[in-house]
Parts: structure tokens; C-alpha cells; sequence
């Protein structure tokens, strides 16, 4: 706490049980201005928002004795608990702006430090994971199985429910989410003709945007019934169900070869056991020139457990993997890693404008489903925001292939308009050259042109 600060301790000395909650606050608290009101009114400021800085400033009103120090017995929990019961609220500014403080000051503080904790966490990390096909199932209709009027209220038009890719920090929800439909077919490298797996096709909104740039055909898997239906309407309405096919089915359940295979926002349900499973699924499912794109929200912190609030409320046997999980799976499989990208505040950005989105129809829910759910939903949607804005999760985009020149060897081809053929062209006939034994000197200059062929998009 600021030298200032502790004089305006003097006047408001929280009860007793409390006590311990707020001298590590008074440590802690650097970063912002955190002024508490307990629940007989009296008030507390730790840290102090300093001119010039653009630092929040937050009054946290307590409405029960002892908040504080039941949340600190385990904060990954019962911070979200104490806050959907209604044990404290915002008397001035966000929630956006307590969450910052309190994970921005508090973050490390509560992370486990022994070598019990960190075989606990091992452990906790595969059994909370332990996705079966029928668990994997329940646990996707737990979430995705929730009223679509919420989604439709939250999410763009086109009904994207993973991060966008914002150009500019100026454009639109549905503007970042057409540009990063556009990036993920620049790094599938799509022509027209190709056959594509989108396994994890929620609603259906990446097939149907590809397929509206390129002539292609695309198969898409869901767990979500409810997700297969809509799908199916949505692709019907687009004239499309030639060449959309959506089927309800895990993907281990899934058989047949193709020349893309694309998976956004689903690798974070697989469950740390079935990483390598599904490695070798999108290896047997891409032709002998196929390319992959794996789109994951990602931690950039050694492997730990879900956090437990998000587990019990939002993704059951959910789990974010490190870049080292995603490698290893990936070494056991028969694909090459051809680039990665780290995606950072984008999906900060896209939570920002889903809860401003559902922050409009909120008195809406709170009639149909009740103040408690509005409070979970905000909660889960504030915490995730800035768990990015602070860089511990982001964005992974893994682009694999079956061979290692399946792609431009540099990233020039993802950033301009050329429509020439001769990158992608020159590619298929070297491999095709090379799996017959016939390859000619020419073909490996070619294939490293950085122009692919863009398709109708």
C-alpha cells in the first residue's frame, strides 16, 4: 500500500475475522485503487491511483462479514462463488476494473509453491480432464446446450464463439471475426475443389464463411445437438447444404481423408489424456499434401489445473494447454509444425465487446434466468478478459502438415492480395513428384513462392 494510504486505515478497522484479508491487501495492493466498504459501511483504501496513469480505481461494497478472508481460503473459486450469491457488488466503477486490480496485485500470491503442489497439479490436470467420448458429450452440452438467445444476444451476427482478429483496435465484432475467418483460410491455403474437416464446427459460422469464398465442401463435427440443428438451418438459409454436411460426432468417431482440416476454439474440450489422439486424427484425416490449422486458447504458463471456478460453472473437463503440451502431441503424431502464432489481446477485445453486447439485454436474463446466472455469466466472460489483458492465456494458431513444404516457407502469402497459383501449384506438384520418385530440379525453387492461390475469397 502507498505511504498515504495507511492513514486512511485509522478510521476503518474491518472486524477482526477479516483482519488477515486486508494486510495482505495493504502489501499487495500497487498497482490501482482499491477502496472497500465492509458491511456495517465503514471503508478501507488500499493503493492509490496515481495522476497521469491510466490505472483503475475501483469501490468494492462487502455485503457479509468475513468475504474477504473466506475468498482468500481459495480465490480461484470463491471469488466467482461470493460474487454469483451475492456476498459483494461494485458501488463504483466495474467489475472489469476489480478483477484487473485484484489479478494484476494478487495473481502470484496464490500460486502454489512446493513439490506437493506441483504433483497435485499433475495429477489434477489429467483426472480433471479425463474426457471419454460420453463425458466429452455431457460436458459440451453442459455449455454449448445453454439458451442460443444468449449466445445470439453475445456473439456477432454470424454466431462466432471463439477469439477475433482485430486489424485494428477501431473495427467491429463482426468485422474482426470475417478477418479472422480470412487469415485461417489464408493459412489452410484453400483452393477451390478441396474437401475440409472442421471438427468443432459450432454453429457452423467458419464452414459457411468458407465455403462463401471458395467452392469447396466442408464436413463438420459437433457434440452440441443443439449446435447440429442450428447449424443445419443456418446452412439451409445460406443455400449451401450441397456442400455443407454438419454431423453430430466426436471426432474419434469420425472417419474419411481430406485435404484441410480446421479446428477452432474445440482442442480446449479434449482433455490433456486425448491430446495425442487427436494429433493422430488430423494426421489419418489429411491427404499426403494436406495442411491443418489448430485455432486454442492457450496458457503461456507451465502446465497447471483448470481453474476451479470455470470448471465447476463454465466448461466441465475443460483444460487451456501450455505451448508444450500442443509441441509434444503434436511430435507424436506424423505432422510437421510448419508455424506458429501467438495470438495476445485479441480475445481480450472479442470478451470486451461479447459482455458490452450482453450487458445491453441483461435485465432481459435477469427476468428469464435470474440475477445469479447474469452474475456467472458477466463473471465468466470479465475474468477470461483479463486473464488475457494480463498475457497469462492467449491465443495459439498451429499450422500443421502431413509434409514439411506444404506451405510458402515464409509469411508473405497471408498478407497480400495476389490471386497467382504458382506457390500452392508448384507444392502439390513437388510432393506429387516426390511420392512418385520422378522429381525434378525445378520443383523445390518453385514451391517456395510465397504466393498461394486465393480461391474466390
Amino acid at each position: 500500500m502507498r505511504a498515504d494510504a495507511t492513514k486512511r486505515r485509522e478510521h476503518a478497522a474491518g472486524p477482526e475475522r477479516d483482519m488477515n484479508g486486508y494486510e495482505l491487501l495493504e502489501r499487495l495492493v500497487q498497482f490501482g485503487e482499491l477502496t472497500i466498504i465492509d458491511h456495517d459501511g465503514r471503508r478501507i483504501t488500499f493503493g492509490q491511483k496515481e495522476s497521469g496513469r491510466d490505472e483503475p480505481c475501483v469501490t468494492w461494497r462487502l455485503n457479509k462479514p468475513g468475504v474477504i478472508n473466506h475468498i482468500l481460503t481459495n480465490p480461484r473459486l470463491n471469488l466467482g462463488e461470493t460474487y454469483m450469491n451475492g456476498n459483494w457488488d461494485i458501488a463504483q466503477g466495474t467489475l472489469h476494473d476489480l478483477l484487473s486490480i485484484l489479478r494484476i496485485n494478487l495473481e502470484s500470491s496464490v500460486a502454489p509453491r512446493n513439490g506437493r503442489a506441483t504433483l497435485m497439479s499433475t495429477m489434477g490436470r489429467i483426472l480433471q480432464s479425463w474426457n471419454s467420448i460420453r463425458t466429452s458429450y455431457r460436458n459440451v452440452g453442459h455449455h454449448y446446450d445453454l439458451d442460443e438467445v444468449l449466445f445470439r444476444a453475445c456473439l456477432d451476427d454470424d454466431l462466432h464463439y471463439s477469439c477475433a482478429y482485430f486489424e485494428h483496435p477501431q473495427i467491429t465484432l463482426e468485422q474482426a471475426q470475417r478477418a479472422k475467418c480470412d487469415l485461417i483460410a489464408a493459412k489452410l491455403c484453400l483452393e477451390d475443389g478441396q474437401h475440409v474437416l472442421d471438427i468443432g464446427c459450432g454453429w457452423g459460422s467458419l464452414a459457411i464463411a468458407l465455403c462463401q469464398a471458395f467452392d469447396i465442401r466442408v464436413t463438420g463435427l459437433t457434440l452440441s445437438h443443439k449446435q447440429m440443428q442450428t447449424a443445419r438451418a443456418r446452412v439451409r438459409a445460406c443455400g449451401l447444404e450441397t456442400r455443407i454436411d454438419i454431423r453430430q460426432m466426436d471426432y474419434r468417431e469420425h472417419t474419411g481423408r481430406y485435404d484441410r482440416v480446421v479446428s477452432v476454439g474445440m482442442f480446449e474440450h479434449v482433455g490433456k489424456r486425448n491430446y495425442t489422439t487427436l494429433m493422430r486424427k488430423i494426421s489419418d484425416s489429411l491427404t499426403s499434401e494436406g495442411v491443418a490449422l489448430l485455432h486454442t486458447i492457450g496458457s503461456r504458463l507451465p502446465p497447471a489445473p483448470t481453474n476451479a471456478w470455470i470448471r465447476r460453472h463454465i466448461f466441465p473437463g475443460g483444460y487451456l494447454p501450455s505451448l508444450s503440451e500442443v509441441a509434444q502431441s503434436v511430435e507424436k503424431s506424423h505432422l510437421h509444425t510448419v508455424d506458429v502464432e501467438i495470438w495476445r489481446e485479441h480475445y481480450a477485445m472479442t470478451l470486451a465487446a461479447w459482455n458490452a453486447n450482453f450487458q445491453r439485454h441483461r435485465a432481459r436474463f435477469v427476468h428469464e434466468r435470474g440475477e445469479r446466472f447474469c452474475r456467472m455469466w458477466e463473471f465468466y466472460l470479465v475474468i477470461s478478459q483479463t486473464s488475457f489483458e494480463a498475457g497469462i492465456t492467449t491465443v495459439q494458431h498451429w499450422q500443421l502438415a502431413r509434409h514439411h513444404l506444404a506451405v510458402p516457407i515464409t509469411r508473405n502469402y497471408l498478407y497480400q492480395d495476389s490471386k497467382g497459383a504458382a506457390g500452392i501449384t508448384a507444392q502439390a506438384s513437388l510432393l506429387k513428384a516426390t511420392a512418385s520418385g520422378t522429381e525434378d530440379s525445378a520443383a523445390p525453387q518453385a514451391a517456395r513462392s510465397d504466393h498461394p492461390q486465393q480461391g474466390k475469397g
